[in-house]
């Protein structure tokens, strides 16, 4: 293999690996947009139930499901 041959080579995999680094960013930059939606919404619940009436029922009287 010759010296230019060998270049061509490493520019080959250089350029292989640009383009995973490129799409291994995308991916992550994804992930916390997904991870920030999750975390707002997590709060969201978290306050809905922290504004709820102790005693969970929101005021509504223990009664028998319709099944029994």
């Amino acid at each position: 293999m010759s010296t230019e041959e060998h270049f061509i080579d490493i520019e080959i995999k250089l350029a292989h690996q640009e383009d995973l680094v490129e799409a291994l960013n995308q991916r992550v930059y994804e992930q916390q947009q997904q991870i920030d939606k999750l975390e707002l919404l997590c709060a969201t619940l978290a306050q809905r139930l922290r504004e709820q009436p102790q005693g969970g029922g929101a005021g509504m009287p223990h009664e028998r499901p319709p099944h029994y």
